[in-house]
């Protein structure tokens, strides 16, 4: 017999409805708004959509006010935000006449006794732990107003290629999760740039992110051959970059400004490698120390991952400039090579004009510490005993002479070590011009390089930064 009481129960409430249909709200004298029994009968058709004719959709209007950004993960792209939402729509049968109660012309019930829209956000990836408004607004035409609090965790497309002047544009769906288009109809409450104003008016604790604007659109959402009906807003949130400039920006700037400023060290000093090593170690400890402020995902690296890798990789060439020049200057002069025709041609010639480097051969002989290298009097001597050698001399004078000869044959190996000291000093003189030559080439191609990354740099984030 389930089934006969069933009926029973369905009939009943058919009958509830018609009367409520036909007949508003009573009011009892002495009392202000409509009678408790009255409402009852509204409580006990909680499980019906308020509607006479239930070919009539609901309508639920719909606007929130972004009251905070808690926080923006891009590892799990996921965003997390504090709204006040508020929901509008019509209960049929919550209908009064305030004349006859008392002037009473709003109440508030409780939203668990009422019917109520099952309105979601599609992006809702979390519980929602936020603290719930258990009562709303009825007027006594029998629209509701619902004020609800919102913790929204939702998924968002987040790109970070332009981290940390980047932009996020993120979606927010609302819609029915059960009803059809055929049943509940959703609708804006207010424009979305009124919603957009209220949201920079009262946006709070939003750290290092600032809401630029609030957008959206109705449409229907299409699953089979159902229908939903459905309103899709595009939050469009840009991050404050003053923190990450400050932090990562220019502490990177003057790190690479002190490796430019280590090409002006002696190429011939060691110091000059020892000091670029120091710096390299530096930035790495640096990267360490800040590799927490920098964003990561699976999907991409943001360009200023990009920047300080290639900033570390500039160092290391810098580096390898220093040892290439230290080699020329050190380890061919050592070994007393002689300078290649070809590199005097092309490097101390040609290069040299290039770069405005100007040096000049020294055609006198070359000194030895300063000094003026002497003439050795070999040759005098030697014109000297052979002229005695042809004259008779006595057994005094051939003791003389062989003293003479000594002294000549000393005089000579002295000659023979100043010329073979000056010819060292010319090579290594012509070696530490082609060290020079190549070092400020390459310093000026490193300055190239540098300026032409900065440049693309600068112009690729004040691009971003531009409001579009």
């Amino acid at each position: 017999m389930w089934w006969y009481q069933k009926i029973n129960v369905i009939s009943t409430l058919l009958l509830l409805t018609a009367s409520l249909c036909h007949n508003k709200l009573t009011c009892k004298e002495g009392e202000s708004g409509p009678s408790h029994e009255s409402m009852q009968a509204v409580f006990d058709l909680q499980a019906f959509r308020p509607v006479v004719n239930l070919s009539n959709p609901t309508v639920t209007n719909i606007s929130f006010t972004l009251y905070a950004v808690l926080g923006v993960n891009e590892k799990t792209q996921i965003l997390t935000t504090f709204l006040w939402l508020r929901l509008y729509w019509h209960h049929e049968f919550l209908v009064w006449d305030p004349s006859k109660c008392d002037g009473v012309s709003r109440i508030s019930l409780p939203v668990k006794k009422l019917w109520s829209p099952d309105i979601i956000i599609y992006e809702f990836v979390d519980d929602d732990v936020s603290q719930a408004c258990p009562y709303v607004y009825v007027n006594h035409t029998g629209h509701i107003r619902w004020d609800r609090m919102l913790r929204l965790v939702s998924a968002c497309n987040l790109e970070i290629f332009s981290f940390p002047f980047d932009v996020q544009n993120c979606t927010f769906t609302f819609g029915s999760y059960m009803h059809t288009i055929r049943d509940v109809r959703v609708s804006p409450a207010l424009t979305f740039k009124e919603m957009s104003g209220n949201s920079k008016r009262y946006l709070e604790a939003s750290g290092e992110w600032e809401l630029v604007d609030i957008m959206g659109e109705t449409s229907i959402l299409k699953f089979g051959i159902d229908e939903w009906d459905i309103i899709t807003f595009w939050v469009v949130i840009k991050r404050r970059p003053v923190l990450y400039v400050v932090n990562l920006l220019i502490p990177s700037s003057f790190l690479m400004l002190i490796d430019i400023l280590s090409f002006y060290l002696p190429p011939h000093s060691v110091d000059r490698a020892s000091f670029k090593m120091t710096l390299i170690l530096g930035y790495t400890v640096f990267l360490l120390i800040m590799n927490d402020l920098l964003p990561s995902t699976a999907n991409g690296t943001p360009i200023i991952g990009i920047y300080f890798s290639v900033c570390l990789a500039l160092m290391v060439i810098s580096l390898l400039e220093t040892v290439i020049i230290t080699n020329v200057l050190h380890n061919n002069s050592m070994k007393h090579h002689q300078v290649p025709h070809w590199v005097k041609v092309v490097v101390l010639k040609h290069i040299a004009n290039l770069i405005c480097y100007h040096w000049q051969e020294n055609s006198q002989p070359s000194s030895v510490n300063g000094e003026k290298t002497p003439e050795a009097p070999g040759p005098i001597i030697q014109s000297e005993s052979k002229t005695l050698a042809e004259n008779p001399i006595s057994n005094e004078g051939t003791a003389a002479m062989a003293e003479l000869q000594q002294i000549c044959q000393h005089l000579s190996e002295l000659r023979a070590h100043l010329s073979s000291m000056q010819k060292e000093n010319t090579q290594q003189e012509e070696w530490c011009h082609v060290g020079y030559v190549l070092d400020f080439l390459l310093f000026r191609i490193y300055l190239l390089l540098i300026t032409c990354y900065a440049l693309v740099i600068i112009s690729m984030w004040c691009i971003w930064i531009s409001p579009s």
